[in-house]
């Protein structure tokens, strides 16, 4: 993608003004500060993922796409752990409904947006269909060992793990994603590339060195306030769906929702610029980082803070997401695309987030 060769001032004042805004404390000073902090938390994730732009362009790919992964997984896990220890009765299954919704959003969100300007504006796109397979088959055992298994263990009551099965499913998930990212950086990096990419013709030149490390830094500050103040926020949040009439799981997709959107944006535009492979690497890297690293990250927290954590989905969640793997196999199985993939995705999305506000 093209970055400007200096970073733009909002990128830099944003996550100051949210650093000022928490040390001075005023997340709970009234309804007005909250609905500020709530902008300028907004404000910190998009200049991180800005930063994180930054850095990964600086590296190239497929580096980069795992850079912004690992960024946006950061900061998830930040959202999801902070309001875990916030406390309230729905704090147990808050990660599940928050990876859950960031798969349904990435799968059938992201990819369908992609799927769908691509075939508006070139009618077919192409892509490698090893890299897909690769990312797919890790993606499909994660998602069975840490939402679908729990529902049918005995060792715990409920759709749960025991403490054993929780650091078996830990360990299996992050050598899962290991050896993926070992396959898409090493091994196997040509899957993941486009025909372009080791020209680097259709790239603008990187930002310089010092521009990489201003933006590392800044990202360090964007992923410590977000950490912070989305703690001090959970409140906000959780108030305002109650407020609304709505279910508990609305809150995991608002999290997923506030959290991605930097990321499916950068994926669109590689999808409007003919470089659906890019789009793949990152919904689907960002996908299995989202559940990969984030689901050991909250059982080695659940674990040490003794936090209950319910994994397994309900039923209804079973059958969308089974629907969304499916297609999405489905559709990138040709090595091509077509406008039909991206509307039956948007479509399960839309039943997605219906069922959800209107379970």
């Amino acid at each position: 993608m093209k970055l400007s060769p200096s970073l733009p001032l909002w990128s830099l004042a944003l996550p100051l003004a949210a650093t000022g805004y928490y040390l001075l404390g005023w997340t709970a000073a009234s309804n007005l500060a909250s609905i500020v902090g709530a902008l300028l938390l907004m404000g910190s994730v998009l200049s991180a993922v800005h930063h994180a732009e930054v850095v990964a362009h600086k590296v190239g790919e497929p580096f980069g796409t795992i850079i912004l992964a690992l960024a946006i997984t950061i900061l998830e896990v930040g959202l999801i752990v902070s309001m875990m220890m916030a406390g309230g009765e729905d704090a147990t299954v808050l990660a599940r409904d928050t990876v859950f919704a960031a798969i349904m959003l990435i799968l059938n969100g992201i990819l369908g947006i992609s799927l769908l300007i691509g075939g508006v504006k070139y009618r077919e796109q192409y892509f490698g269909q090893n890299g897909v397979g690769t990312a797919l088959v890790a993606l499909v055992a994660i998602l069975t060992l840490c939402l679908i298994l729990p529902n049918f263990t005995s060792s715990s009551p409920g759709p749960t793990y025991s403490m054993a099965q929780m650091l078996l499913v830990a360990i299996a998930c992050l050598v899962i994603y290991g050896t993926f990212i070992l396959v898409q950086t090493v091994r196997h990096r040509d899957y993941f590339l486009d025909d372009d990419d080791e020209s680097g013709d259709h790239h603008a030149e990187p930002p310089s060195v010092k521009i990489a490390l201003i933006s590392l830094i800044f990202l360090l500050i964007c992923l410590a306030v977000v950490v912070l103040m989305s703690k001090a926020l959970s409140p906000l949040i959780e108030g305002m769906v109650k407020g609304m009439g709505a279910p508990v799981a609305l809150v995991g997709v608002i999290i997923a929702a506030v959290v991605l959107l930097p990321e499916g944006l950068a994926a669109l535009r590689a999808a409007r610029r003919n470089r659906f492979q890019t789009s793949l690497n990152l919904a689907l890297g960002s996908a299995l980082a989202s559940i990969g690293l984030t689901i050991p990250a909250v059982i080695v927290v659940c674990l040490v803070m003794d936090i209950p954590l319910i994994l397994g989905l309900t039923w209804k969640s079973m059958i969308l997401l089974s629907l969304s793997i499916f297609t999405v196999m489905l559709s990138l199985n040709q090595g091509k695309t077509n406008i039909l993939y991206g509307v039956v995705l948007l479509v399960n999305l839309v039943i997605y987030v219906f069922t959800v506000i209107v379970p």
